[in-house]
């Protein structure tokens, strides 16, 4: 299955934020077990690159492994060496694209306004995020997809349990959840973990059940 699949048939990407070596395997681990097939590190996390290579060492296979926050094409080529295997962009940058394109690598590139998500899709864009979404909402993308239909779309921000699938609906192939599923500060026990798990289950579920 390609990645691109796995992202259309899962639909969630989790976005972690603030882990360190210590605590990565397990973030993973529990959003695995509670069904979530991809993550994104982003990348100003202090050690990202070691992050990935442990993430990737431990979930190849199990769990696609990205870099998020990649705003400029040498951060990119640093995760794409550490074996990120895609790329996701707040922002649009044209160079970005290009070396995620030279290595193979899907890239989804942050854009907002129709103008910045045709460039972004013109350049090479695998998928297109649009960011923040919850500054306008749903029905955005419903307007988004009437001239653009050929351009696959996720949204990040503000997303949550009750929205999800809102978007979904409007036309978004996948969706990134930061601090509403993965609060990483919040994570110090085995139960903080294990009710990681119950809570990307729950997120797992309701899509499921669209």
């Amino acid at each position: 299955m390609s990645l691109m699949q796995t992202i259309d048939d899962h639909k969630i990407i989790a976005v972690i934020r603030k882990a360190d070596e210590n605590n990565i395997v397990s973030i993973i681990d529990a959003l695995y077990k509670g069904g979530v097939k991809a993550v994104e590190i982003t990348a100003e996390t202090q050690h990202v690159t070691t992050l990935i290579e442990l993430a990737v060492k431990e979930f190849k296979g199990k769990v696609a492994i990205g870099a998020g926050t990649v705003l400029d094409p040498e951060t990119a080529r640093a995760v794409i060496m550490a074996r990120a295997e895609f790329i996701v962009s707040p922002t649009l940058n044209p160079e970005t694209i290009k070396v995620t394109n030279r290595y193979g690598i899907l890239n989804i590139s942050g854009a907002l306004t129709p103008t910045e998500i045709l460039t972004a899709y013109e350049h090479g864009a695998s998928m297109v995020k649009v960011f923040p979404a919850d500054a306008f909402g749903p029905n955005y993308i419903k307007n988004i997809k009437g001239p653009l239909p050929h351009i696959p779309v996720m949204v990040t921000g503000g997303i949550t349990l009750d929205n999800m699938n809102d978007y979904i609906s409007k036309g978004s192939k996948a969706v990134g959840i930061g601090s509403n599923l993965v609060n990483v500060s919040k994570l110090q026990t085995k139960a903080d973990y294990e009710r990681l798990t119950v809570e990307a289950t729950r997120f797992v579920d309701k899509l499921a059940s669209t």
